[in-house]
């Protein structure tokens, strides 16, 4: 697997002129060598594979990432020891992740290098993380079924006087017991009022009859990431919250009946927000429509006004419409699809329905 990765690389290198890459986005080096440590660098040229470590990772980085010559660097050498690296293997220009680097260390890198150009070349592993192998659709197919098996655990929890930080831990022992390594991201759940605040964390805030609560929560499964939101009420809903649900939810439709491969991010986003705002709400859906979803909760492409990205089949996206009202609440729901050449496959299986407890 990662040997074929290695292979896309270099052939991107070759069509952008580049003659070799430095990686240090983790995300990335897990990509392209299986090694799963939080430090280190890749080092990759048209005919070596170098993964750089520190002693901590010498024996990990052999078992994860058999396809690549592991190299120790000492403390605080990293950006050396890849400096003599990318000479050694006759370097001329080099790509790297300037959106990873700090100034720091990009000081450190340059500092590192003899008459070497360097080009931003962020863009390579995002573009090729994109579109998902069929084992990484089936890790992401997991921690999904994970997600989707946690929402319906949960609903047996939701009762007046839990508190949001209550459900939260519940949740997240259920989806390790289930086989998660862990959320995909800091689970959000926001009720009440506090359902406005479309990244609203759990608080102590204890539930209430008559309250919207909002679940955004994922999975990570074999460093794979899960992404889902639903929206539900403890009680009998008003006229206004169901109002708001119906429209979230149509708008959600239409935009997962529009995406296909070929259209652009921005595109699918109006259908949904043309919408939420032929309804009146157009202040109130101030997020983007969805992102793409996979080593990293939120990566390539993007579906918001702006978004240039040309969708294509094996992409991994979110579609999250929402409304939120201050001092009312507020409705997300929010899918996630795999895009195919004439629609998409939908892989979060938990009811729409407005679910009433």
């Amino acid at each position: 697997m990662h040997k074929c990765r290695l292979d896309k690389v270099r052939n991107r290198l070759e069509k952008a002129q580049l003659d070799g890459l430095l990686i240090t986005k983790p995300e990335n080096m897990y990509y392209v060598s299986g090694f799963t440590g939080s430090e280190g660098a890749v080092v990759l040229t048209t005919n070596k594979a170098y993964l750089v470590v520190d002693f901590r990772y010498k024996e990990q980085a052999e078992n994860e990432a058999p396809c690549f010559e592991i190299v120790v660097f000492n403390t605080n050498s990293l950006f050396r020891r890849c400096g003599e690296l990318i000479t050694l293997s006759s370097v001329k220009s080099l790509g790297f992740e300037a959106q990873h680097l700090t100034v720091k260390d990009y000081n450190k890198m340059l500092s590192s290098l003899n008459n070497i150009q360097v080009f931003e070349a962020d863009y390579i592993l995002e573009e090729l993380r994109s579109i998902k192998e069929p084992d990484e659709v089936e890790k992401i197919i997991k921690a999904q079924e994970i997600t989707d098996q946690t929402f319906t655990h949960i609903i047996e929890y939701i009762k007046t006087g839990v508190s949001e930080k209550e459900l939260e831990l519940e949740m997240e022992y259920y989806m390790r017991n289930l086989g998660a390594q862990g959320t995909a991201f800091k689970t959000i759940i926001a009720s009440g009022p506090r359902s406005s605040l479309p990244h609203g964390i759990a608080t102590n805030r204890k539930l209430q009859e008559g309250d919207l609560i909002t679940f955004d929560f994922g999975a990570r499964f074999l460093n794979y990431c899960s992404d889902m939101t639903r929206t539900v009420i403890l009680g009998t809903p008003n006229k206004k919250q169901i109002e708001i649900y119906e429209i979230v939810l149509e708008a959600q439709e239409a935009a997962l009946n529009y995406i296909k491969s070929q259209v652009f991010g921005k595109d699918v986003d109006k259908i949904a927000r043309d919408i939420i705002n032929n309804y009146g709400f157009k202040q109130n859906f101030g997020h983007s429509l969805g992102h793409g979803v996979g080593l990293e909760i939120h990566e390539n492409p993007y579906l918001s006004p702006k978004s240039e990205s040309n969708l294509l089949s094996g992409m991994v996206v979110t579609i999250e419409p929402g409304i939120y009202i201050q001092n009312l609440g507020g409705v997300r729901i929010e899918d996630m699809v795999i895009i195919t050449d004439d629609g998409c496959k939908n892989i979060t299986s938990s009811p729409k329905q407005l679910i009433c407890i």
